[in-house]
Parts: structure tokens; C-alpha cells; sequence
């Protein structure tokens, strides 16, 4: 299976490119602190859950890895609510992409607790 079939990944990217779409219209002046750290938070997802598949072959790295995901998806959680106090979002927005950060969340955790469904050698 390729890391790119995966559902937490699947929904990660497409958060990872809504955050994109939502945030070109944050105010200039969030250009260097909200935008970019959302956006390289929310990218991050993704791009560890990818790490971590293929580092299935160790049980420590794979876990390791998705625990990276884990801790960037909580910070993406962390700045949407910034965006949405500082009335960047919409609170039907904001409903949204938070109720898809928990579900990637949900997923993640899923991955940890079960590795060897993922391929993983369990030590």
C-alpha cells in the first residue's frame, strides 16, 4: 500500500490545502507569524504521516513519527483558533476545519494504537 491511500493522510492534505485557501485572507500583517506557522503546521501532518509509513519496517520510528504528526496537528488546532478569535474565520469555517483536525487527530492516535495494521513489525 502506498502511504498516499491512507485516510488520515488522504484528510490531512485536504486540510493542509483548505488552511491554504482559507488563510490567503488573513491580513498582511499575520504574513510572517499566523499565516506562515499555520500553514507550515497543517502541511506537516501529512508529510510525517508519509514519514512514518515508511518507517513501518521499526515499530519505535513509525510511532515516533506519527507522534510528530500528532503534535502538529494539535498546534494546526491551536492556530485556527487563534484565526477565528482574531475573526480571520467564519465560525461556520472555523466549525469545519476543527471538526476535521479532531477526526485527523482520532485517526493518528488509531495508527499509534494499532501498528501492525499498518504494516508495522510489532516489536
Amino acid at each position: 500500500m502506498d502511504f498516499k491511500k491512507l485516510i488520515a493522510y488522504q484528510k490531512s492534505f485536504d486540510l493542509g490545502m483548505a488552511i491554504y485557501t482559507v488563510s490567503k485572507s488573513f491580513p498582511k500583517e499575520e504574513k510572517y507569524s499566523l499565516t506562515d506557522q499555520i500553514r507550515r503546521s497543517s502541511r506537516s501532518v501529512s508529510a510525517n504521516i508519509a514519514e512514518a509509513y515508511r518507517k513501518r519496517k521499526y515499530q519505535r520510528h513509525f510511532i515516533s513519527k506519527l507522534t510528530d504528526s500528532d503534535g502538529e496537528n494539535s498546534e494546526t488546532n491551536v492556530w485556527l483558533d487563534y484565526a477565528f478569535a482574531c475573526e480571520y474565520l467564519k465560525e461556520e469555517v472555523y466549525n469545519e476545519l476543527s471538526k476535521e483536525n479532531i477526526e485527523i487527530g482520532k485517526l493518528i492516535n488509531y495508527m499509534m494504537n494499532n501498528p501492525s495494521k499498518f504494516g508495522v513489525d510489532v516489536e
